[in-house]
C-alpha cells in the first residue's frame, strides 16, 4: 500500500497506520475497554442499518453543508477530541486542526493535547471547540474553560463518561506508558518503524501541555495523576456551574440515557453528543447509534444532537442523520490518517468521507441533508 494519498477507504487508512506505527502506539489508538464489545458494537450497528434509496428523486447537485451554532460547516463530519495525537505525528493536533479548517469543519481539542490551547488558536484558528472534564479540583475545569474562552474557542464540550479510567487490556499487555518505556519488545518494534521513530526523535519531548503553564511538566507524572484527578461524583450541579460560567455553546458528550438528555436540556445545555467514548470506557454500554433514537426523541428538536463512535463510511454519517443526528464526530479515523501522513492524511480522511456522503446522496436521491430522514431507512418500512 502506498502513502495516505493512495488510500481509498477508512479501513485501508487503518491498515496503513498499523504499518507505520509501533504496536504499542497503534493499540493505544485502536483498542477499547475490557473485551472491546462496545467498540465492535459501534461499527456493527451501522452495518446493520440500511438506507432505502429513491433514485427517481435524483439531483444533479447535492448539498451536505450543515449549520451548527451559527456556523455553516461544509460537511457534517467533525473531528472529535482525541488525546496525545502528538504521539502519532509531531504536533499532531495542529496538523489535524489545519486539515479540519481547510475542509470547512470543526476541530475539537482534547484536554490531553500536546499543543497548548493558546498555540492552536494562534497558529491554526478556524472553528475550534474545547473538551473539558469535571475534576476533583473544579478550579482546574474553570481554568481550562477560561483559557479556551480567552483564546476564542467557539464551544465547550463537557465529557462526562470518564469518571474513572477505562480498563484497556491491550495497553496493559503492551506495557503502554506515557512516555513510552523501551522494554526489549517495544524497542525492537519501534526500531522497525523508522519513519515514525525519526519524526519523533526530531520532536522536543512532548507533554500534556495544557496541564502545565510552563510546558515543562513531566508527562509521566501528569499521566500518573490523571486517575486521581478525575471525579466519580460529577453531577448536575457541576453542569449548572459550568453553564453559568460559559456563555458560548455548551455541549455534553457521553450521554446515552434519554432522561439525562432531558435534564441537560432543561439546564440550558446547547447540544448533546451521543457517545460511548469509542468503546473505551463501559464495555457493556450500547452502541452510540443504538442509543441515538432515544436521545433524539428526548431532545424534541430543542437542541442539536450529534453522534460519536463507529463512523467508517460516508453512508454511516447519513444513517445517523436519518435517525436524527445533526452531525457526526470522528476519532480513530482522523488519528489513523494523522499517523499515515500528518495533515495530508487527515485531509484524505475528511475528503474520502465527503465524497462518500456525496455519492450516497446521489444514489439515494437526496439533494440536501434535510431530505435524509427516517423515510431514508429501510428498517423503518414494512418488508
Amino acid at each position: 500500500m502506498g502513502g495516505a494519498s493512495q488510500v481509498h477507504s477508512i479501513a485501508d487508512m487503518r491498515l496503513l497506520a498499523q504499518r507505520k506505527l509501533p504496536r504499542v502506539v497503534f493499540d493505544f489508538v485502536d483498542g477499547g475497554a475490557d473485551d472491546e464489545l462496545a467498540l465492535r458494537r459501534n461499527e456493527a450497528a451501522f452495518a446493520e442499518t440500511l438506507l432505502l434509496p429513491r433514485p427517481l428523486n435524483g439531483t444533479n447537485t447535492r448539498d451536505q453543508s450543515v449549520e451548527l451554532f451559527g456556523e455553516r460547516l461544509r460537511t457534517p463530519v467533525i473531528i472529535g477530541p482525541t488525546g496525545l495525537a502528538g504521539m502519532l505525528w509531531p504536533r499532531g493536533e495542529a496538523e489535524s486542526a489545519r486539515a479540519a479548517a481547510a475542509a470547512g469543519t470543526v476541530y475539537t481539542m482534547s484536554h490531553a493535547s500536546t499543543v497548548s490551547i493558546e498555540d492552536l488558536a494562534r497558529e491554526v484558528g478556524g472553528n475550534l471547540w474545547m473538551q473539558v472534564f469535571v475534576y476533583r479540583d473544579r478550579g482546574l475545569t474553570r481554568t481550562f474553560s477560561e483559557r479556551a474562552y480567552a483564546a476564542g474557542y467557539k464551544a465547550l464540550v463537557l465529557t462526562i463518561d470518564n469518571q474513572v479510567p477505562g480498563y484497556r487490556e491491550r495497553d496493559l499487555r503492551n506495557g503502554f506508558t506515557v512516555p513510552l518505556r523501551l522494554g526489549i519488545g517495544n524497542a525492537l518494534d519501534m526500531a522497525m518503524h523508522t519513519g515514525w521513530l525519526l519524526r519523533m526523535a526530531k520532536t522536543p519531548r512532548f507533554t500534556m501541555i495544557n496541564y502545565s503553564q510552563d510546558g515543562n511538566a513531566d508527562i509521566m507524572s501528569l499521566a500518573a495523576k490523571m486517575g486521581s484527578m478525575l471525579t466519580p461524583d460529577l453531577n448536575w450541579k457541576d453542569v449548572e456551574w459550568l453553564r453559568a460560567a460559559w456563555d458560548r455553546p455548551l455541549l455534553i458528550k457521553g450521554i446515552l440515557h434519554p432522561e439525562e438528555a432531558r435534564q441537560a436540556i432543561g439546564l440550558g445545555v446547547d447540544g448533546i453528543i451521543v457517545s460511548n467514548h469509542g468503546g473505551r470506557q463501559l464495555d457493556a454500554a450500547p452502541a452510540s447509534l443504538e442509543a441515538l433514537p432515544g436521545i433524539v426523541e428526548a431532545a424534541q428538536g430543542r437542541v442539536p444532537v450529534m453522534i460519536d463512535g463507529g463512523i467508517r463510511r460516508g453512508s454511516d454519517v447519513l444513517k445517523a442523520i436519518a435517525l436524527g443526528a445533526r452531525a457526526a464526530l470522528i476519532g480513530r479515523p482522523q488519528l489513523w490518517g494523522l499517523a499515515s501522513g500528518g495533515e495530508g492524511g487527515v485531509t484524505r480522511v475528511l475528503e474520502m468521507l465527503r465524497v462518500e456522503i456525496d455519492r450516497a446522496m446521489a444514489l439515494g436521491g437526496w439533494e440536501r441533508l434535510a431530505d435524509v430522514d427516517q423515510s431514508a431507512l429501510f428498517n423503518h418500512h414494512a418488508r
